[in-house]
């Protein structure tokens, strides 16, 4: 039987064993009542009153119509009317051996108990005469039983705490038994939980869900083996190709600059030249990615300057070369004012100029760049650095995916042959891994704004 089927049957089995135990506890307190009660007949009574309903006449003259005969036949029962007296003054198949008169001590007898072992039921009529109806011999049980107030008082608060002791009894098994099943269970969805973040998951192969702790196990193994054989791959291939790109790039730059080759061939050589540099950038962006994902790169936290760790990539940016057709601006929300971050310089640098070269490339037509430093919202510490350009922007399902998390190539219609789509994969997994923030939105009338946060500690 499969083993998630086999664990919940038996949940279901106790709930109903519980269920079964509140119902039997019910029972037994129920009866528990009835036995320290006088047991009273109140079909009995109602009958005797519809029967002396039928009853006519007073004193020592009474007569029954028809209909009350036909009760007392129906009921296999006879009947008298004793007058005030204790004298028989009416009678209906009242057996021959009892008599015909009784004193107030026998009628307080039989009207408790039994009537020499007939069982009868006893109602005082309009004139202080007193109908019996008597039953066959053991057709009725009938017990009297007499209590102190301070005895029933006990009994009643006795039944009571046994009830509300059986309530609590089932609440206790119940969150027993739920217990067990979140013990038995949260394990398992911890590490579903720790798959779907890549975190390596082991679990113990014991108890009734072995069998499923045994099948995450094996499919954490899997996954983690996958992994690793993804990033030595890359690994592999980044090494493997670095030697062959230097050649050729540093042949292409010679016959680029080459005085002898015709414009044509220096032209097709620096083309040459070009691509290989983007092969290479390519390459490192795969190279990164992976050992940012995998956690294969540490983060070198250390305290740095917000508005210094901006400005230094603005520079590397100009400093190999803008066209003219952009516009590049550093401003700071609050000059001179030091805003410190907590970081890898290395990355947060990356992270930056990965950013400000995204604007470059998805604007080709030129645009306006601004990167502004400022502090934190009053809530959080650290620094926020903010990347807008008056570009063409993004498409609000492009927005929506960007703010979502989601896989996104290219925000903007580029050249196929020339977007690898890591740039912003990269920018993520560096605010990840510094537990930042990133948000994307629309600059007015039209562009794109990057709004990153990065925190003190």
């Amino acid at each position: 039987m499969n083993p998630v089927r086999r664990f919940f049957r038996r949940y279901v089995f106790s709930t109903v064993g519980l269920l079964a135990l509140l119902l039997f506890t019910n029972i037994a307190v129920l009866v528990v009542l009835l036995g320290i009660s006088e047991v009273k007949g109140p079909s009995d009574r109602f009958q005797i009153v519809d029967f002396c309903a039928h009853l006519q006449g007073g004193g020592s003259s009474w007569q029954a119509d028809p209909e009350a005969i036909g009760m007392l036949k129906e009921e296999r029962a006879w009947a008298m009317v004793l007058s005030p007296a204790g004298q028989v003054a009416w009678e209906y198949q009242m057996p021959a051996e009892l008599p015909r008169a009784y004193s107030s001590g026998d009628i307080a007898q039989f009207s408790r108990w039994y009537l020499e072992d007939w069982p009868v039921t006893v109602w005082a009529l309009d004139d202080g005469s007193l109908a019996v109806v008597g039953r066959p011999k053991g057709s009725m049980a009938k017990y009297y039983v007499s209590l102190g107030r301070d005895y029933y008082d006990f009994l009643t608060t006795l039944a009571c705490g046994i009830f509300y002791i059986n309530v609590l009894l089932v609440v206790v098994l119940f969150i027993h038994s739920a217990r067990r099943v979140e013990k038995a269970m949260g394990p398992i969805l911890n590490a579903i939980r720790s798959l779907a973040d890549g975190k390596p998951v082991r679990l113990q192969e014991d108890g009734e869900l072995a069998e499923i702790n045994t099948s995450l196990n094996r499919a954490a193994a899997y996954i983690t083996r996958k992994d690793n054989t993804r990033a030595e791959w890359i690994r592999g291939i980044s090494h493997d190709i670095r030697t062959p790109l230097s050649v050729i790039l540093g042949y292409a730059s010679e016959l680029e600059e080459s005085g002898e080759l015709p414009p044509w061939a220096r032209e097709q050589a620096g083309a040459i030249r070009r691509q290989s540099e983007k092969l290479t950038s390519l390459v490192a962006d795969l190279n990164l990615t992976t050992r940012l994902e995998y956690a294969l790169r540490p983060i070198d936290r250390k305290k740095l300057d917000g508005v210094e760790l901006a400005r230094q990539a603005v520079s590397e940016v100009l400093n190999d070369g803008l066209a003219d057709c952009y516009t590049l601006t550093f401003m700071e929300a609050h000059p001179g004012r030091h805003l410190p971050v907590a970081g890898d310089p290395a990355l947060l640098d990356r992270m930056l100029s990965n950013l400000l070269r995204n604007c470059i490339r998805h604007n080709p037509g030129g645009c306006r760049i601004t990167v502004t430093v400022a502090p934190a919202p009053a809530t959080a510490a650290g620094c926020l650095f903010i990347i807008a350009d008056d570009g063409c922007g993004v498409s609000p399902a492009q927005l929506q995916t960007l703010n979502r998390g989601g896989p996104l190539a290219s925000t903007q219609p580029a050249d196929p042959a020339g977007e690898h789509g890591l740039g912003l994969r990269i920018v993520r997994q560096i605010v990840q891994a510094h537990r930042g923030r990133l948000s994307f939105s629309n600059t007015s009338p039209h562009g794109l704004t990057v709004t990153i946060w990065i925190g003190e500690k």
